[in-house]
């Protein structure tokens, strides 16, 4: 059954879910005028972070300890960042792709987790870790506020992804839709959902605030 993780779409929505974070990573560190070895770090822990926690947690060899191609990869990503003005980097385009990147692992995640026999609860979660570990990281090393404690819905996409994930591939044989559609819509869901976020700052209220308060809400 493990090899139902290795397609070309889950593939693709590794590569994508990588370089986009990796590249976040990088970017963070080049904000802090770090060393090129410092920004090569980043973007590693950055990148294969909620992999990790999610291979860990379902007993699964370590993603990135048999491709190569993930180390090079976030290698890359930091000489990018390394050769590009931290300019190119700023504004809403930059949180955008990362929420593709957010989407991609979510559902990647979730897929990895059913395809290792994890009940479907449980998978969902894979998706949520393996979307929003590495940003947690990535904050934490680096001394910032923690990505899911900004305004904008982001914690709630990589859920949507991850539980649309979750839901089409157990109704896939009812509602006769290929693997490949089911994962394509549920990036999508929470893709769109991070973007109409970041566009319109939506989020949820916070514990102890209504929800029509002018403070911005906590991420969720």
């Amino acid at each position: 059954m493990n090899e139902a993780v290795l397609t070309p779409i889950l593939d693709l929505l590794d590569i994508v879910g990588i370089a986009i974070f990796a590249l976040s990573g990088a970017v963070i560190a080049a904000k802090e005028r770090q060393t090129f070895v410092t920004m090569a770090f980043f973007a590693l822990v950055t990148g294969v972070g909620g992999g990790t926690v999610r291979d860990l947690l379902i007993d699964a060899p370590v993603f990135w300890m048999t491709d190569p191609w993930v180390a090079a990869v976030c290698m890359g990503c930091a000489l990018i960042a390394w050769f590009t003005p931290v300019r190119f980097w700023q504004g809403k385009l930059f949180d955008i792709a990362d929420g593709a990147g957010l989407a991609a692992y979510a559902v990647l995640g979730s897929a990895k987790a059913l395809a290792y026999g994890i009940p479907p609860v449980p998978a969902v979660l894979m998706g949520i870790i393996t979307g929003c570990v590495g940003g947690i990281i990535r904050d934490v090393v680096a001394g910032r506020p923690s990505i899911i404690m900004q305004p904008e819905l982001y914690v709630t996409a990589a859920a949507l992804s991850a539980a649309l994930t979750v839901a089409g591939m157990y109704a896939a044989p009812i509602i006769m839709l290929t693997d490949g559609v089911i994962w394509g819509a549920a990036f999508l869901a929470g893709f769109a959902l991070r973007a109409a976020a970041i566009q319109w700052q939506w989020g949820l209220p916070s514990y102890g605030r209504e929800a029509n308060s002018p403070d911005p809400p906590p991420s969720r």
